[in-house]
């Protein structure tokens, strides 16, 4: 499968933007979002939940505690 992260506002709405690229396992998607979260946060991304394909793996996660 895929591994990537979903995007969501504040209110909980996914976002399409920024574009957030798709990784093929977990810990390369982990160690991405801790490379980008501020960047991610200061484009309006207040949360952020991993995805395996379609299926959730947690989240969503605050990005002000990343």
């Amino acid at each position: 499968m895929t591994w990537t992260w979903q995007l969501e506002g504040p209110g909980g709405e996914v976002l399409n933007r920024p574009s957030v690229p798709a990784q093929p396992n977990q810990s390369d998607a982990e160690s991405w979002l801790g490379e980008h979260w501020r960047e991610l946060a200061d484009a309006g991304v207040a949360q952020v939940t991993l995805l395996d394909g379609e299926a959730k793996v947690y989240g969503p996660m605050p990005l002000a505690d990343a």
